[in-house]
């Protein structure tokens, strides 16, 4: 693979020579198996960073440099990434500072890492085998630990443990993906993005530990009272906007288990099921007393395929509209059949849940004074607590997972 290092500077003439000689000649050479590069993402740095750089690329032929007006961290990396896909024809992405911070003897466990199937490398200062600057002060270790717990709380993602660090690498396919969702994060939070909108596009995040120095030569250029109030406004507003869509999916699995019950009382009292259920008898099974076991569960199957169907068409057009919409008849037709073989686990739930509990309860149960179809009792707490999670992780994974939808769209 064609691997494209991507540091990004301003104002870094003090490190960026020692950075790219120790990638060049310490870390580079031990790496065998892909093409190594490095593309300085330079924001007209006035202090002569670009030249420092320039002057080298006649020393290390992979070496380049990608400059452009001062817009913020976000947007100098969207610059860089994108001339090293359509330029370079990149086909892993890596973010790193370029003041030695971050250590670039740790890109080969970053690489091996993806090897493994990881679309999304992230080094981690939180977790066994990570660290801090032992000499920073309290204040900065405060800053730096309530951030990302920030984070981690707000987004539910406790799972990850570094969501602010700049230590990444992406695979093309994951920054193809997100860059247009990207453009509009020009700073610092523009890492929480990037991470955040990998996991909820459902690709596979990976950590490695790594060890954060401390800046020996020039200054951050974080603000932090500034840099907290954007993480907080980003993680919030958009954990609302991934909560509506939770909110949305309960209001149509609600629609669609009262139009199940419907269905299936349906199916059951005008005689279909009952039918359905003689023929059966007859023809294969012997013992009479399995007849309301599977006359419900008839009822419960084809109750199950209707709610099937009405919550696929409600999900597409309005619940994940903003994944975008399956368009065309034929990619809507496949998706739907799509989802009904990925529902055969909700339907087998469903339907063995009744055959069970009619069998055992009988036809009627009674709750208090009420005599309640055994049918309707068990399907409530079934589909509440696991067909409605089964189904969201299936729309998630697998029918809107947006990567595919441009695929079926003809994007």
């Amino acid at each position: 693979m064609k691997v494209v290092l991507v540091p990004a500077t301003y104002n870094e003439k003090g490190n960026i020579e020692k950075f790219i000689s120790i990638v060049e000649e310490e870390v580079f050479p031990h790496i065998k198996d892909h093409e190594m590069h490095i593309l300085v993402a330079d924001d007209n740095s006035p202090d002569g960073t670009a030249d420092v750089v320039r002057t080298l690329m006649k020393k290390y032929k992979n070496l380049d440099i990608s400059s452009g007006e001062k817009k913020g961290l976000g947007a100098a990396y969207l610059r860089a990434m994108s001339f090293a896909i359509e330029k370079m024809n990149a086909d892993v992405l890596i973010s790193i500072d370029a003041d030695l911070q971050h250590d670039p003897h740790s890109i080969p466990a970053f690489l091996e890492k993806l090897a493994k199937g990881y679309d999304v490398v992230t080094g981690t200062r939180y977790s066994e085998g990570g660290s801090m600057p032992k000499n920073w002060p309290l204040y900065r270790k405060i800053l730096s630990v309530g951030a990302n717990t920030l984070v981690r709380v707000i987004t539910g993602r406790i799972a990850l443990h570094d969501w602010t660090g700049g230590f990444r690498a992406y695979k093309k396919e994951v920054f193809l993906k997100e860059r247009e969702k990207l453009k509009s994060y020009s700073g610092y939070t523009f890492q929480v993005a990037a991470l955040y909108k990998s996991v909820l596009d459902g690709f596979k995040v990976g950590e490695v530990p790594i060890h954060f120095y401390s800046r020996k030569v020039g200054d951050s250029k974080i603000a932090p009272i500034e840099y907290i109030y954007n993480l907080f406004k980003y993680v919030v507003i958009e954990r609302i906007k991934e909560l509506k869509r939770v909110v949305k999916f309960l209001i149509v699995g609600g629609s669609g288990f009262i139009l199940q019950t419907t269905v299936q009382e349906i199916i059951i009292r005008v005689g279909i099921a009952t039918f359905i259920a003689s023929l059966l008898i007859s023809n294969s099974i012997s013992h009479a007393s399995t007849f309301d076991e599977l006359r419900d569960t008839i009822g419960a199957f084809f109750g199950a395929e209707t709610a099937i169907i009405c919550n696929f068409m409600f999900n597409n057009f309005w619940t994940f509209k903003d994944t975008g919409k399956i368009k065309e008849n034929r990619s809507l037709l496949y998706r739907l059949l799509k989802f009904n073989l990925t529902s055969v686990g909700a339907i087998l739930i469903q339907s063995l849940s009744v055959y069970m509990a009619v069998k055992f309860l009988g036809p009627t149960v009674k709750i208090d004074s009420f005599g309640i179809p055994t049918r309707i009792a068990v399907l409530f707490p079934a589909i509440i607590f696991l067909v409605i999670p089964l189904n969201y992780l299936i729309y998630n994974k697998i029918i809107w997972k947006t990567q595919y939808l441009k695929k079926y769209n003809g994007k």
